[in-house]
Formats: C-alpha cells, structure tokens, sequence
C-alpha cells in the first residue's frame, strides 16, 4: 500500500510540539490511530514497525513528540511530567480531529508504557473516542517504584534532589543503559531494544532525562480512572515486565467490561521486536478490526 507521510506542528499550553500523520492512498477520511509513546520516547523510536501494520488495516497513524523533546519545542529539555504529557496527547488529538482527511469520529488512542499510563488518564475523559489500545501499560506508579531495588532507589533520590536545586539546568541522567549500569532503566533488554531503535531513526537519540522527572513515577496511578473508561479498550500486558509490572488480577477486579486483557509471555522491551511483535501486534489487529464498523 503505497504510504502518504505529511509533517506537521500543533500547540500544547503555547508551545509548539511536532507531529507526523501517516496516510493510506486515497481520499478518506481514513479512521486513525494518535500514538502516544512512553518514558523517554520520541517519534519513530521502537513505533516503526507498528505503521505499515496499522495502515495497511486502513487506519491513517499520527505520531508527535511531547513538549521538550525530539523535535517540539519547550524548555527546559527531556523532563517528564505525566500531567503534562496528557496535555500534550489532548492537544494532539484536538490537531489529529482538524485534518480534513481523518474521520474525527473514528480515532483511536494508543499509548505504550508510561504513554499507555497517559492514554488511559486520557481516554476516561473522551467517551466519544472510537477505542483506546494500551501497550505494556504503565499503570501504577507505586508498583514500578517498589519494583525498583533499594539502592538505585536511593540513587534516583540524591540526583533527582541535586537536580531540583538546579532549576532551569536540569542535572541529566541516561534514560537506558546496559544491565547493571545507572539510568532509569536498565532491565528487560531496555538497551538493546534501544540500540535497535536508533539504527532506523533518522536523527539518532538524545539519551538522557532529567533526574527530577523520577520524582513523578510514584504518584502516578492511571489504575484509578479504568473504571471510568466506557470505550472499547485493549490491554496488552507482559508477564514478564519488571519495569512496568503487570498487574492482571487487578485490572480484572475493577469489573469494567470495556476493557479486554491480552498477554505476552514477555518482558517490557519485547513487544516492540520479534517474536513477540507478531504476537502482540496480532492482539491488536485483531482489536481494531472489530472497532471500524462500528461507528459511522
């Protein structure tokens, strides 16, 4: 299928973030995907493969970077705050709605690991969305935190302090590293993962995150809203993921029967990449073939 890629810039809170919408042929207007990557992501970092599958599902694909990172503007640089980040994904999907070849009725958000976190805190608020797909989701941020072994903690505490008393010159640390090396991740092949990433992206990767963005993971806790969501909703979990620890029995006690739960006998990194890839993107295929009917 012959594939449209078109740039283009929306604004967050006043700042400019960059986005890219990938199109079908033809004339629309096509059902679409906004995406919402996770912790340190930008565009095309580990999504690629994720394009042709949904575009040749006849949806169209709008990726973006949040503010203060890839390509978008904002200062100060690589900071999160997932607040803010769901600022940003509904300014993306006001942007995605104005664009004459996109079904404003029949858009689906996407969101993986953190962004999966953001996507669902999103998507309770958008009863009017035509689905919601949660990658490796990250979903309660007390149990990432207690997931993490004491002594990194302690670390995470002295940088992430320093770094607050710095303001505006944020102190920096890795984002990924390899096992056993200081970052804020470095488990569940987050390297390798990585490395494959940057090999097809166009303009490399800033690997780095300010330390007070760690401070936000505890108190985030998108668990809370589940029951709130009343769209078609696709959960995509790995038993296997010690980053963003997948929690099944706690997401089936909400009783929300919006929500389908799928599992990967996988880690955090492995859905992007083969084999589980073809599992996972399977699930989600499936998924979104039942979601473009369904509404005119």
């Amino acid at each position: 299928m012959r594939v449209i890629t078109e740039k283009s810039t929306f604004q967050s809170q006043g700042t400019n973030c960059a986005a890219t919408l990938h199109l079908p042929s033809g004339e629309g207007p096509f059902p679409a995907i906004l995406m919402a990557h996770g912790w340190g992501g930008v565009q095309d970092a580990l999504t690629i493969p994720f394009y042709p599958q949904f575009i040749n599902a006849g949806y169209a694909v709008m990726t973006f970077d949040y503010r203060g990172w890839g390509k978008s503007e904002g200062k100060p640089r690589q900071t999160i705050d997932p607040l803010k980040r769901e600022e940003d994904i509904e300014a993306a999907l006001s942007h995605l709605r104005s664009i004459a070849k996109i079904n404003p009725n029949k858009i689906v958000l996407w969101g993986t690991s953190f962004g999966g976190g953001h996507a669902i805190c999103v998507a309770a608020r958008h009863p009017e969305l035509l689905g919601l797909i949660a990658q490796v989701p990250m979903l309660d941020g007390i149990t990432a935190v207690t997931a993490t072994p004491l002594t990194r903690l302690i670390r995470f505490g002295l940088y992430a302090g320093i770094d607050l008393l710095r303001g505006s010159n944020p102190l920096y640390i890795p984002v990924v590293s390899a096992p056993g090396h200081f970052s804020s991740m470095d488990r569940d092949g987050a390297e390798k993962a990585m490395q494959q990433a940057i090999e097809v992206m166009e303009d490399g990767y800033d690997n780095r995150v300010a330390a007070r963005s760690l401070l936000k993971m505890g108190p985030y806790r998108p668990f809370k809203v589940l029951k709130q969501i009343r769209i078609p909703t696709l959960i995509v979990g790995a038993t296997k993921d010690s980053v963003a620890p997948f929690a099944e029995e706690k997401i089936r006690a909400v009783g929300n029967p919006s929500i389908k739960i799928e599992t990967l006998d996988a880690n955090h990194f492995d859905p992007y990449l083969e084999p589980a890839f073809s599992q996972n993107i399977g699930y989600q295929l499936k998924f979104l073939e039942t979601l473009v009917n369904d509404r005119t």
